[in-house]
């Protein structure tokens, strides 16, 4: 490659610390590559496992973009979490199922799972988070026991050890998000319906003028998830409306609040949680 390029790159890089450090194939179907973007803590330690976060973007399994969790994934690597935005096959896209979406974003954890120590990834301290049918895909990480890719290597488990989820759909059922899609097949396929000892610790954030999810669902939810003895913290913010936690330059209020309330999640369950300066881009 050409010299020049190469430190004009790295110089762009450097001002445009959003752009993902690395982008790592974790899955192939045919002729299609899905991706990892990697945010990665500033001065990491060689030898040493950190934690990692996995997020879903929303968008009904139909559509939507890894950018949406862009800002949440530089601001736990500069909380010594690193992150990844995992690409899954969606409708307009792929032509693909809400099925398909959940083997991707199993396939997903079992890849970082696999090549922890490559990734210098504590395997035991991996995070599911998402929004909206993201979040569903976060929760069934940990709940749906079908629905693996037959090329996995399900040595592998693609449970994670920590659910963050944003007004996720979590109910697939008759009167649930996604039925009309997933029909009957709703009993092997909603984390509501699938909830057994054992479930990871889990927080919900939800805003209270939410037209999709019913603040009651997730109610219900967390109702279960305490009766098979897992944790599960509920935060309803009055106002807010599907998709409240986005980042917005417009309005940072519910983001922020958001960011604190996962903060909080995360330092209680022991994960490390550092003060860092601003994130800087590696350059392999």
């Amino acid at each position: 490659m050409n010299k020049q390029f190469i430190l004009l790159l790295m110089g762009f890089l450097v001002l445009e610390v959003t752009f993902a450090q690395e982008k790592l194939v974790f899955k192939n179907i045919d002729s299609l590559d899905l991706h990892l973007e990697v945010y990665r803590p500033e001065k990491m330690k060689k030898g040493k496992a950190y934690p990692a976060m996995v997020f879903y973007f929303g968008g009904g399994w139909v559509s939507g973009s890894t950018n949406q969790f862009k800002t949440q994934a530089i601001h736990y690597a500069e909380k010594g979490i690193i992150c990844f935005l995992a690409e899954y096959r969606v409708t307009k896209r792929n032509n693909s199922t809400p099925f398909q979406s959940l083997t991707d974003a199993k396939s997903a954890i079992r890849f970082i799972r696999k090549n922890a120590e490559d990734l210098q990834v504590d395997p035991t301290k991996i995070i599911a988070s998402g929004g909206s049918a993201g979040g569903h895909l976060a929760a069934a990480t940990a709940t749906i026991e079908g629905y693996n890719e037959p090329t996995d290597d399900l040595s592998y488990s693609c449970r994670p050890n920590a659910l963050v989820l944003f007004n996720p759909v979590i109910d697939n059922g008759p009167g649930g998000y996604g039925f009309d899609r997933v029909g009957m097949a709703y009993k092997s396929f909603s984390p509501l319906h699938n909830i057994v000892a054992g479930a990871p610790p889990t927080i919900i954030l939800i805003g209270d003028n939410d037209h999709l999810i019913p603040v009651t669902t997730v109610e219900y939810y967390q109702h279960i998830m305490e009766k098979v003895g897992s944790r599960c913290d509920l935060k309803v913010y009055e106002g807010g409306k599907h998709g409240f936690f986005n980042y917005s330059k417009k309005d940072k209020t519910f983001y922020k609040r958001t960011l604190k309330d996962t903060d909080d999640f995360l330092e209680s369950l022991g994960y490390t949680i550092i003060k860092s300066d601003r994130l800087k881009p590696i350059v392999e």
